[in-house]
């Protein structure tokens, strides 16, 4: 059995041998076992189950993904949906700035937030701390953090082509966005 983060609708791996007893969380079509749940699958006795994943407040060093809210000189707000790989409820999300300084870790002096973000912008970022009483600060000066996912003027969704800059597939513009690493490469 792995360890992997199912989400609704993804077939459950199972090892050889008799099928287990179902329990919460997972259901059967075609033959197939299924998750109904976001969680990973364990036993309990004989039976497997998901549990529901109890979504937790941003700490240090938590993955955060959210979206572009507002843009200033100085920062990006973010409404944060997304807290290490669990989704939080609607309504029950949380706020992060993206501080200048805080957005590469090179050429601090040289950041300019509008040529970073765009408001709609997805966001994957690392929380540094809590800020002030209404918000977390959180980085993007990883390769692997910045932005996942942009749309274009024209609608588009936007394909990345540098660290600094991504292309509408529709029109072939090209626009500034601090992108992050795509997984996996």
């Amino acid at each position: 059995m792995s360890s992997d983060l199912l989400l609704p609708g993804q077939p459950i791996p199972l090892p050889r041998g008799p099928v287990p007893a179902l329990g919460g969380g997972i259901y059967a079509r075609d033959g197939t076992l299924r998750a109904s749940l976001i969680g990973v699958p364990q036993y309990s006795g004989s039976t497997l189950e998901i549990k529901r994943a109890r979504p937790r407040p941003p700490t240090p060093n938590s993955v955060v993904l959210g979206s572009v809210t507002r843009l200033s000189p100085l920062q990006a707000v973010l409404s944060i949906t997304v807290v290490d790989g669990v989704p939080l409820p609607a309504g029950e999300e949380f706020t992060g700035v993206i501080r200048v300084q805080d957005v590469r870790a090179t050429e601090k002096d040289k950041v300019k937030i509008a040529d970073c973000f765009r408001g709609g912008d997805v966001v994957r970022g690392l929380v540094l701390s809590l800020g002030d009483a209404r918000s977390y600060y959180v980085t993007t000066a990883r390769n692997d953090l910045g932005v996942i996912f942009a749309n274009s003027e024209a609608g588009a969704t936007m394909e990345p082509v540098s660290w600094q800059e991504m292309r509408c597939p529709k029109t072939g513009k090209i626009e500034k966005h601090k992108c992050a690493k795509p997984e996996g490469l």
